[in-house]
């Protein structure tokens, strides 16, 4: 068994943090609920999409280390990684922003990553890819016999190795179940899923 997981929003809760970044930047008030999605959404629907690019470097760039763990992350990867089973960090991740200043954001994630140390020191491998392509092709080179992410368009792609279980890390519950992966609204959730699986292969 290997199993792979994704960054950005699998891993790392950004709600927090792009909340009080909009708040800094003067872009929501107070009233919009601190979640990432409700920032987005309001800033998209008052036609400010620009904001919300440059937003978006701005926390994934120097804002990162100020992101949050989702709960039980940081368990999973070193409970696991005690029972010999590897877990690889494989996430797409453009190097720079796509507008504003240029930051390093492989970078930047690296930094998050050290700052957890139970994390730094429980992942197998860690890497950061430029497309989706090379994402999906690392999941086949490391061996993956499962794996984790946030988006249920990148788990129902085409090119996704046919053989690796997928699990859809859905923790506000609004995505749609499908037949290519089990959908799961926590960690714990993930945990048990997992436990199960390896009882079956047994």
């Amino acid at each position: 068994m290997h199993i792979g997981i994704d960054f950005d929003n699998t891993i790392v809760c950004y709600d927090r943090v792009f909340h009080a970044a909009a708040l800094e930047r003067g872009l929501i008030r107070t009233e919009i609920p601190a979640s990432k999605q409700a920032v987005r959404d309001h800033l998209r629907e008052s036609g400010r999409e620009a904001d919300w690019t440059k937003l978006q470097g701005y926390v994934y760039g120097i804002k990162l280390l100020e992101a949050d763990a989702y709960p039980g992350v940081i368990e999973f990867i070193r409970d696991f990684k005690h029972r010999d089973i590897p877990i690889s960090i494989i996430s797409h991740k453009t190097r720079v922003p796509y507008s504003g200043p240029k930051y390093d954001l492989h970078r930047a994630a690296m930094r998050w990553i050290a700052s957890q140390s139970d994390l730094q020191e429980n992942a197998y491998k860690i890497s950061f890819h430029e497309t989706k392509l090379e994402k999906l092709a690392q999941i086949r080179t490391a061996g993956c016999t499962h794996f984790i992410d946030d988006l249920p368009e990148f788990l129902t792609e085409p090119a996704f190795p046919r053989l690796v279980t997928r699990v859809l890390f859905d923790p506000e519950g609004k995505k749609e179940d499908h037949l290519d992966y089990s959908r799961q609204r926590s960690w714990l959730e993930i945990s048990s899923t997992i436990e199960t699986l390896c009882l079956n292969d047994e």
